[in-house]
Protein backbone atom coordinates (compact mmCIF):
# COMPACT_ATOMS: atom_id res chain seq x y z
CA UNK A 1 0.00 0.00 0.00
CA UNK A 2 1.33 3.45 -0.99
CA UNK A 3 1.92 5.48 1.74
CA UNK A 4 -0.29 8.78 1.37
CA UNK A 5 -3.39 6.29 0.70
CA UNK A 6 -3.40 4.60 4.41
CA UNK A 7 -2.84 8.39 5.62
CA UNK A 8 -5.60 9.43 3.71
CA UNK A 9 -8.40 6.48 3.96
CA UNK A 10 -7.74 5.40 7.85
CA UNK A 11 -9.43 8.01 9.85
CA UNK A 12 -10.39 8.40 13.18
CA UNK A 13 -13.22 6.07 12.72
CA UNK A 14 -11.80 3.18 10.57
CA UNK A 15 -8.78 3.05 13.12
CA UNK A 16 -11.85 2.34 15.85
CA UNK A 17 -13.67 0.07 13.53
CA UNK A 18 -9.91 -1.83 13.32
CA UNK A 19 -9.46 -2.00 17.01
CA UNK A 20 -13.28 -2.83 17.89
CA UNK A 21 -12.77 -5.63 15.09
CA UNK A 22 -8.87 -7.09 15.41
CA UNK A 23 -8.26 -5.59 19.08
CA UNK A 24 -5.61 -3.94 17.28
CA UNK A 25 -4.83 -0.55 14.49
CA UNK A 26 -2.76 0.07 11.23
CA UNK A 27 -1.51 3.09 12.45
CA UNK A 28 -1.09 5.53 9.25
CA UNK A 29 1.39 8.05 8.91
CA UNK A 30 0.62 11.52 8.57
CA UNK A 31 -0.90 12.67 5.12
CA UNK A 32 2.48 14.03 3.07
CA UNK A 33 3.11 13.86 -0.33
CA UNK A 34 0.66 12.62 -3.36
CA UNK A 35 1.70 8.81 -4.08
CA UNK A 36 3.82 8.92 -7.00
CA UNK A 37 2.69 6.87 -10.32
CA UNK A 38 5.36 4.57 -11.30
CA UNK A 39 5.75 2.35 -14.50
CA UNK A 40 3.56 -0.32 -12.76
CA UNK A 41 0.47 2.22 -12.05
CA UNK A 42 0.78 3.76 -16.08
CA UNK A 43 0.74 0.73 -17.88
CA UNK A 44 -2.05 -0.59 -16.05
CA UNK A 45 -3.91 2.58 -15.70
CA UNK A 46 -3.63 2.93 -19.79
CA UNK A 47 -3.88 -0.46 -20.49
CA UNK A 48 -7.61 -0.68 -18.91
CA UNK A 49 -10.92 -0.74 -21.01
CA UNK A 50 -13.24 0.56 -18.20
CA UNK A 51 -12.64 1.39 -14.31
CA UNK A 52 -15.15 2.44 -11.48
CA UNK A 53 -15.64 6.47 -10.45
CA UNK A 54 -17.41 7.30 -7.14
CA UNK A 55 -17.84 11.15 -6.28
CA UNK A 56 -20.65 12.57 -3.82
CA UNK A 57 -22.62 15.37 -4.16
CA UNK A 58 -23.08 18.20 -2.03
CA UNK A 59 -26.00 16.56 0.35
CA UNK A 60 -22.95 13.61 0.94
CA UNK A 61 -24.67 11.14 -1.22
CA UNK A 62 -21.93 8.89 -3.00
CA UNK A 63 -22.50 8.21 -6.59
CA UNK A 64 -20.30 5.59 -8.66
CA UNK A 65 -20.36 5.25 -12.14
CA UNK A 66 -19.12 2.67 -14.59
CA UNK A 67 -16.34 4.49 -16.84
CA UNK A 68 -15.32 2.63 -20.44
CA UNK A 69 -13.49 2.99 -23.97
CA UNK A 70 -11.34 1.36 -25.99
CA UNK A 71 -7.49 0.09 -23.99
CA UNK A 72 -5.50 3.07 -23.86
CA UNK A 73 -8.46 5.80 -23.43
CA UNK A 74 -6.67 6.63 -19.60
CA UNK A 75 -3.53 8.53 -20.43
CA UNK A 76 -1.03 9.15 -17.84
CA UNK A 77 0.25 13.05 -17.57
CA UNK A 78 3.25 12.59 -15.28
CA UNK A 79 3.77 11.16 -11.61
CA UNK A 80 0.85 12.92 -10.42
CA UNK A 81 -1.90 13.11 -13.45
CA UNK A 82 -3.84 11.17 -15.70
CA UNK A 83 -6.82 11.66 -17.98
CA UNK A 84 -9.67 10.17 -19.19
CA UNK A 85 -12.27 11.76 -22.26
CA UNK A 86 -15.99 11.95 -21.01
CA UNK A 87 -17.64 10.75 -24.08
CA UNK A 88 -21.72 12.01 -25.07
CA UNK A 89 -24.18 9.82 -23.32
CA UNK A 90 -26.94 9.85 -20.90
CA UNK A 91 -26.44 14.04 -20.39
CA UNK A 92 -27.39 13.32 -16.22
CA UNK A 93 -24.09 14.55 -15.75
CA UNK A 94 -23.73 13.46 -12.12
CA UNK A 95 -20.04 13.32 -11.84
CA UNK A 96 -20.14 16.95 -14.09
CA UNK A 97 -21.85 18.25 -11.15
CA UNK A 98 -20.54 16.36 -8.18
CA UNK A 99 -16.95 17.34 -8.86
CA UNK A 100 -17.66 21.32 -9.54
CA UNK A 101 -18.86 20.89 -5.49
CA UNK A 102 -16.50 18.88 -4.44
CA UNK A 103 -13.33 17.44 -6.28
CA UNK A 104 -12.29 14.37 -4.27
CA UNK A 105 -12.92 11.01 -6.01
CA UNK A 106 -12.35 7.51 -5.28
CA UNK A 107 -11.36 4.87 -8.31
CA UNK A 108 -11.10 1.56 -8.63
CA UNK A 109 -9.65 0.09 -11.66
CA UNK A 110 -9.75 -3.90 -12.41
CA UNK A 111 -7.87 -6.54 -13.98
CA UNK A 112 -10.13 -9.59 -13.77
CA UNK A 113 -8.05 -11.66 -15.21
CA UNK A 114 -5.30 -11.80 -13.72
CA UNK A 115 -7.69 -10.34 -10.49
CA UNK A 116 -5.63 -7.01 -9.90
CA UNK A 117 -7.20 -4.17 -8.82
CA UNK A 118 -5.55 -0.88 -8.40
CA UNK A 119 -7.47 2.44 -5.86
CA UNK A 120 -7.07 5.81 -6.57
CA UNK A 121 -7.87 8.83 -4.12
CA UNK A 122 -7.62 11.60 -6.12
CA UNK A 123 -9.27 15.09 -7.31
CA UNK A 124 -10.76 15.74 -10.55
CA UNK A 125 -11.42 18.53 -12.50
CA UNK A 126 -13.67 18.54 -15.79
CA UNK A 127 -12.10 20.58 -18.02
CA UNK A 128 -13.92 22.00 -21.80
CA UNK A 129 -13.39 24.11 -24.62
CA UNK A 130 -10.09 25.65 -24.72
CA UNK A 131 -8.75 24.40 -20.95
CA UNK A 132 -9.39 20.99 -23.06
CA UNK A 133 -7.79 21.55 -26.06
CA UNK A 134 -4.11 20.35 -25.17
CA UNK A 135 -5.27 17.14 -23.50
CA UNK A 136 -7.47 16.25 -26.32
CA UNK A 137 -4.76 16.21 -28.71
CA UNK A 138 -4.41 12.52 -26.61
CA UNK A 139 -7.21 11.12 -28.37
CA UNK A 140 -7.49 12.53 -32.23
CA UNK A 141 -9.30 9.57 -33.13
CA UNK A 142 -12.25 10.72 -31.13
CA UNK A 143 -15.41 12.32 -31.99
CA UNK A 144 -17.95 12.12 -29.46
CA UNK A 145 -15.56 13.72 -26.81
CA UNK A 146 -17.29 16.30 -24.54
CA UNK A 147 -15.03 17.14 -22.10
CA UNK A 148 -11.63 15.93 -20.30
CA UNK A 149 -11.01 14.59 -16.78
CA UNK A 150 -8.07 15.63 -15.30
CA UNK A 151 -7.25 13.80 -11.83
CA UNK A 152 -4.55 14.65 -9.43
CA UNK A 153 -3.97 11.81 -7.47
CA UNK A 154 -2.80 11.47 -3.94
CA UNK A 155 -3.09 8.07 -3.23
CA UNK A 156 -3.17 4.78 -4.59
CA UNK A 157 -3.24 0.93 -3.05
CA UNK A 158 -2.76 -2.15 -5.40
CA UNK A 159 -5.34 -4.42 -3.43
CA UNK A 160 -5.36 -7.75 -3.22
CA UNK A 161 -6.98 -10.49 -5.50
CA UNK A 162 -8.81 -12.44 -2.69
CA UNK A 163 -12.60 -12.58 -3.80
CA UNK A 164 -11.93 -11.02 -7.52
CA UNK A 165 -13.64 -13.68 -9.83
CA UNK A 166 -11.76 -13.28 -12.83
CA UNK A 167 -13.78 -12.63 -15.99
CA UNK A 168 -13.16 -11.97 -19.73
CA UNK A 169 -13.95 -9.71 -22.58
CA UNK A 170 -14.59 -10.94 -25.94
CA UNK A 171 -11.39 -9.49 -26.55
CA UNK A 172 -9.25 -11.72 -24.50
CA UNK A 173 -11.34 -14.63 -24.45
CA UNK A 174 -10.66 -14.55 -28.60
CA UNK A 175 -7.08 -14.45 -27.74
CA UNK A 176 -7.55 -17.95 -25.79
CA UNK A 177 -9.73 -19.63 -28.44
CA UNK A 178 -8.24 -18.55 -31.88
CA UNK A 179 -5.38 -21.08 -31.21
CA UNK A 180 -8.30 -24.07 -30.59
CA UNK A 181 -10.17 -22.46 -33.31
CA UNK A 182 -6.97 -23.00 -36.16
CA UNK A 183 -6.25 -26.33 -34.97
CA UNK A 184 -10.42 -27.59 -35.62
CA UNK A 185 -9.66 -26.02 -38.96
CA UNK A 186 -6.75 -27.48 -39.75
CA UNK A 187 -8.15 -30.90 -38.26
CA UNK A 188 -11.33 -30.70 -40.15
CA UNK A 189 -8.79 -30.27 -43.39
CA UNK A 190 -7.34 -32.96 -42.48
CA UNK A 191 -10.49 -34.99 -41.99
CA UNK A 192 -11.68 -33.55 -45.57
CA UNK A 193 -8.41 -34.72 -47.15
CA UNK A 194 -8.61 -38.01 -46.26
CA UNK A 195 -12.49 -38.09 -47.15
CA UNK A 196 -10.79 -37.49 -50.93
CA UNK A 197 -8.38 -39.95 -50.68
CA UNK A 198 -9.00 -43.25 -52.59
CA UNK A 199 -10.44 -45.79 -50.62
CA UNK A 200 -8.34 -49.55 -51.43
CA UNK A 201 -9.79 -52.16 -52.52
Amino acid sequence: MATNFRAIAFGPAVLAAQHAAYGRTQAPPPIGEPDLLGEDERHFLESRDSFYLASVNADGWPYVQHRGGAPGFVRVLDAERFAFPDYGGNRQLISVGNTSENARIALILMDYPSRTRLKILGVARALTGEAAKPLLALWPEQKSIERVFEVRVHGFDWNCPKYITPRFTEAEVEVYVAPLRARVHELEAELERLRKEPRAS
